[in-house]
């Protein structure tokens, strides 16, 4: 029965491990916050549209587009390599921000 128990709690540890950490990036008064973070391979980035009119996260390089996101939606992506993500919301461009995936 103990055996059983170690290796069930063992098994949950390393699904939470391979699970990853959650980020979250708020969009508002037209920036995305934090514009720059650092992430794991693995990690899931969720953006939250704060702001009033719609956002996108894009980054053509990276083949990313979360579509028009209105107030309230939420955008998320698994992180899947390591390397830097430049993005931009496609509707307001000089909107700017990074993910560095370690």
């Amino acid at each position: 029965m103990r055996g059983a128990l170690l290796l069930s709690f063992l098994l949950a540890c390393a699904s939470a491990q391979a699970a990853g950490k959650n980020h979250e990036v708020a969009i508002e008064g037209m920036k995305f916050v934090p514009e720059r973070l650092e992430v794991a391979v693995g990690d899931t980035v969720t953006w939250t549209n704060k702001d009033i009119v719609p956002h996108t996260v894009t980054a053509k390089a990276a083949r990313i587009e979360s579509g028009d996101l209105a107030q309230g939606k939420r955008y998320r992506l698994v992180v899947k390599k390591k390397g830097q993500i430049d993005y931009v919301c496609r509707l307001h461009p000089g909107m700017k921000a990074g993910l560095v995936a370690k």
